[in-house]
């Protein structure tokens, strides 16, 4: 199995990419019910936390829902965000919730499929769900977001990507950072570095097809050629002619999950193809796919350093390890500062109402991630919103050895 040997800070900065939109909004002193910010599509709201939902009349607790894959070939990922999710809202009720009333993660599988994440909303929904971190997949995040829009659920997704995601519903938006700044930065790095470039990405993918799109429109403008492979989830297995048709690149950009590029990183051996392999976000764990006989240089970017030496970073590895008996991933670290995300914002705002009605409690809360004075500092670093629902934070890069 490989280790995680090195961690580079991306010099290429996330602000030469974007720009933060004029946001506008309320603050923690705003009383509730007069506070003005603004939805997605830049609709003023007003909210009134003191409405309480029909639904939610038995609530004792603040539920905070979110669909994920807990099992089949993305459960890393759904189970990774669970367990972080869950970790955040432990620590929030030992230190007495909020106003003394603790928070509930529900969470419910939908194995990476968008029918099952609409299914999974509609659980959730009517069991009590007021807030949620969406779900951790981009073709679920969007279906999901899709089904909060029509009730004015918020939903903070922490890993879907895709732009599709945070435009599906005005109150939407991510702790990740997109597809297009994966692309984008992707691009950037690689045709700097390097002449003789391949892709490999799956084209029944919304993530991946999103990241190659942002990749692809960036080497254009660059007038950077390179050599472009594909392959669904129909042919997902095998990917020696890929690699064969790739063989001779020095570098692989590989804008896919941690499963097929450690099948990806096999068919290298097999073909003789030293060529490094470079991915996005959805790499992390593909060290637990490949063993010693892989030989290629792997690097992916992603917001968080599980060796970091942040006393924040550093405290939540501790605890996570105490609790799980590993160590937390990308994914994890997403799903922690997605809840305390939430809590924050929910404080800032003075919510004191444990039966609140989610669709005031939505406007609220994205009243509160739009306004100037509200950020958040987590574990995969210092994080603002703008009223798209994008989330501006600067990458690392995490190479395997």
């Amino acid at each position: 199995m490989k280790k995680f040997s090195k961690v580079i800070v991306l010099l290429l900065a996330l602000s030469m990419v974007l720009s933060f939109a004029a946001c506008g909004g309320g603050n923690e002193e705003t009383t509730a019910g007069n506070d003005e910010g603004t939805t997605n599509n830049g609709a003023a709201l007003e909210y009134d936390l003191s409405k309480e939902g029909d639904y939610t009349a038995d609530n004792t607790e603040y539920v905070i829902g979110a669909t994920g894959p807990l099992t089949g070939d993305t459960a890393s990922y759904g189970i990774s965000v669970q367990q972080g999710a869950q970790l955040a809202v432990d620590e929030i009720n030992a230190a007495g919730g909020l106003n003394g009333v603790n928070f509930k993660l529900d969470m419910k599988d939908d194995k990476s499929t968008a029918a099952d994440a609409s299914t999974g909303y509609d659980a959730l929904y009517e069991a009590g769900m007021q807030a949620s971190i969406g779900s951790v997949t981009s073709g679920s995040a969007e279906s999901f977001a899709t089904r909060a829009d029509e009730d004015g659920v918020f939903s903070l997704t922490p890993s879907a990507s895709a732009d599709k995601v945070i435009n599906a519903s005005d109150y939407a938006f991510r702790v990740c950072f997109g597809d297009p700044d994966n692309g984008i930065l992707s691009a950037e790095k690689l045709a700097a570095e390097y002449e003789n470039i391949g892709v490999i990405y799956d084209t029944s993918d919304a993530y991946s097809s999103g990241i190659y799109d942002a990749f692809k429109a960036k080497m254009a403008e660059l007038n950077v050629t390179y050599i472009e492979q594909s392959f669904d989830a129909e042919n997902n297995r095998d990917f020696s002619t890929q690699v064969e048709a790739l063989k001779d690149c020095d570098v692989i950009f590989l804008p896919i999950y941690y499963t097929e590029a450690g099948l990806i990183a096999k068919a290298c051996v097999a073909k003789g193809c030293d060529a490094f392999l470079f991915g996005c976000d959805g790499l992390d764990g593909v060290a637990d796919q490949i063993d010693a006989t892989v030989t290629n240089k792997i690097s992916y970017l992603t917001p968080f350093d599980v060796k970091s030496e942040d006393a924040k970073v550093s405290a939540f590895v501790t605890a996570y390890e105490t609790k799980y008996g590993s160590n937390p991933d990308q994914f994890a670290a997403d799903g922690y500062d997605a809840v305390y995300a939430i809590f924050e914002a929910m404080k800032a705002l003075g919510v004191d109402n444990v039966k609140v009605d989610p669709a005031e409690l939505g406007k609220a809360l994205t009243a509160q991630f739009t306004s100037a004075d509200f950020s958040y500092e987590g574990v995969t670093g210092g994080m603002k919103w703008d009223t798209t629902g994008a989330c501006v934070k600067d990458p690392i890069i995490v190479e395997l050895q």
